[in-house]
């Protein structure tokens, strides 16, 4: 829903930014309407943008070690900060200078900071030397974890169908819902063959490297985050009664379920409408969704219509989980710094993802709960393409840095994550004081 007019339009300016968004101008809003804006907000001249100087890669992306997509999607915007959390290590910072073009003619429109002594630095500098003698083995377990969650979507799935369980379907609806969620730890690395299982829900990993890689993950919680803005006029998280009245909020907190059920077929038919009327944004991949049910109704042999209605329980109810999981993950609480917010001073890009999250405290006992609901969210967000196996082991770098510029890491437990997330939903007035003036009680 576009904003109310008024004269004082000083609302429309993002706090992390020095324009409003070009992509919140129209619908619907898609991941390549998102990119679209950025051309035309970031300035690049069809190059890329780190920092003050223009690069040009495109002989690079075939030869990129994460995988040309990358590169590919992110031609003619700014990827300061994608850049500097992607790669930790400093051999592709010491290969800019083989494409650098010129000095960028305009300033920024970002106003994050990455300051060599600053926090994000400081920490990045801390966990490279970690790195390097950090236990890897994790990562397998991870991968074990994942695998066993797929072979369970089929597992549970089957026997939903040719039981014609409910009981069998909601399991094989979770399994669904942790494919998804599983998958995202892989489809922020290099190319493989996990992100693809990403598309059983009916959405598809492409889209969502775009929507949360480069967008949620760099400008969390702002009018730049994509996964603030897709979900409006249904859901407002931003704390502006522009945005949404009150009456518009509290019927958002009643329909938010509604919304939570149809997440994945919902965006599948999103893509569909726009291909088919206007350009084709639909990949082969997509049909990756499509092989759960043609599983099912060759290896169930209870017919196409049992076969159909039972794939759709298991989606709608995959769906539901995965919206209660992701949307209230730890993003949404009237405590967290939201577009609107007064911000600190410092504007460091790393305190800014610290600000943007309260962490989920009860659930770091368990490797699979953490892979599964987004856990140790904050050092995820600082550094994306580490695996989540790997992450755990970071925390005394972290909280060594976090001690030494004076920041907290908030946690806590899903049912305050939940609470806190409708509280959003209705919060209009903005927090006067930035984060760090007071500690969250």
């Amino acid at each position: 829903m576009a904003p109310h007019i008024q004269e004082d339009d000083s609302w429309k300016v993002s706090g992390i930014s020095r324009t409003y968004p070009s992509y919140r101008q129209h619908r619907p809003i898609t991941s390549e309407s998102w990119l679209e804006g950025k051309h035309a907000d970031d300035e690049a001249e069809g190059l890329w943008r780190i920092n003050d100087k223009l690069y040009d890669l495109s002989d690079f992306a075939s030869r990129h070690p994460g995988g040309a997509s990358w590169i590919e999607c992110t031609r003619g915007t700014d990827i300061t900060e994608p850049f500097e959390s992607h790669h930790i290590e400093e051999r592709a910072r010491g290969m800019l200078s083989k494409f650098e073009v010129r000095q960028a003619s305009k300033p920024r429109n970002y106003k994050f900071t990455l300051k060599e002594n600053g926090f994000y630095m400081t920490l990045k500098r801390r966990v490279r030397e970690k790195l390097k003698k950090i236990d890897y083995s994790p990562t397998k377990k991870t991968e074990f974890l994942h695998f066993g969650i797929l072979v369970s979507l089929f597992l549970f799935s089957w026997l939903g169908t040719i039981l014609d369980s409910l009981i069998f379907q909601i399991l094989a609806g979770l399994s669904l819902c942790w494919v998804a969620t599983s998958t995202h730890n892989y489809f922020h690395q290099r190319d493989n063959w996990q992100m693809y299982t990403f598309n059983l829900t009916m959405m598809n990993f492409r889209n969502w490297r775009i929507s949360h890689a480069i967008s949620h993950h760099v400008y969390a919680n702002s009018l730049h985050d994509l996964e603030m803005s897709m979900f409006e006029p249904f859901l407002c998280w931003i704390p502006d009664s522009h945005y949404a009245s009150k009456t518009q909020r509290w019927i958002s907190v009643i329909i938010s379920p509604v919304v939570y059920v149809v997440l994945f077929q919902g965006q599948f038919l999103i893509r569909l409408a726009v291909s088919l009327t206007k350009r084709n944004i639909m990949h082969w991949d997509d049909l990756i969704g499509l092989s759960l049910p043609i599983f099912l109704y060759f290896s169930s042999g209870v017919g196409l219509l049992p076969t159909l209605v039972s794939w759709e329980i298991i989606v709608a109810i995959g769906s539901f989980i995965f919206g209660l999981v992701g949307l209230t993950a730890a993003h949404h609480d009237p405590r967290i710094l939201h577009d609107g917010d007064a911000q600190r001073k410092d504007i460091d890009w790393g305190l800014y993802q610290i600000d943007t999250i309260i962490d989920r405290g009860d659930i770091k006992w368990s490797d699979l709960l953490v892979l599964t609901h987004f856990g140790e969210h904050a050092l995820h967000h600082l550094f994306p393409t580490l695996d989540h196996g790997v992450l755990k082991h970071l925390y005394p770098e972290l909280n060594a840095t976090m001690k030494e510029f004076d920041v907290e890491l908030r946690e806590i437990n899903h049912w305050h994550h939940i609470k806190g997330q409708n509280q959003q939903l209705l919060r209009i007035k903005k927090n006067p004081l930035p984060p760090g003036s007071k500690k969250m009680k």
